[in-house]
């Protein structure tokens, strides 16, 4: 085993840093952190850190994430959907509903999977999310 202790981020291939910063900050409203620099933009969303990186200037080649490979989880997936329509945001299909939560899937402007998210059935024991 090799004692994890917890994911400290999640990368998110980009072309451009600015324009995704662009995206991210003023589209989706998340907060930079402001310990992170220039070079590697950071967004701390509950628990979880995003980090924009431009796999090219570390000699990777750019493929971006798969469909909904992140979900952010927000109160309620129709009122975020409607709010990130109009401000240009396509989505894919229509919000589904999968009978224990709602989702709605679109993409970033470098086209990684993003996905709006929230359960509302409880777990089998009874909690809540």
């Amino acid at each position: 085993m090799i004692d994890a202790q917890r994911v400290d981020f999640v990368s998110i291939p980009v072309r451009d840093k600015d324009e995704a910063a662009r995206f991210y900050e003023e589209t989706l409203g998340f907060q930079r952190d402001p310990r992170a620099t220039h070079a590697w933009p950071e967004y701390r969303v509950g628990e979880t850190v995003l980090a924009l990186v431009v796999p090219t200037e570390i000699g990777w080649d750019f493929v971006p994430t798969p469909p909904a490979q992140i979900a952010i989880r927000v109160p309620d997936v129709g009122v975020a959907r409607a709010k990130l329509e109009e401000a240009g945001v396509e989505f894919t299909g229509e919000t589904f509903d999968s009978g224990v939560c709602h989702m709605a899937f679109f993409k970033d402007p470098d086209g990684n999977g993003l996905m709006l998210h929230r359960r509302y059935a409880q777990f089998d024991d009874g909690s809540t999310p």
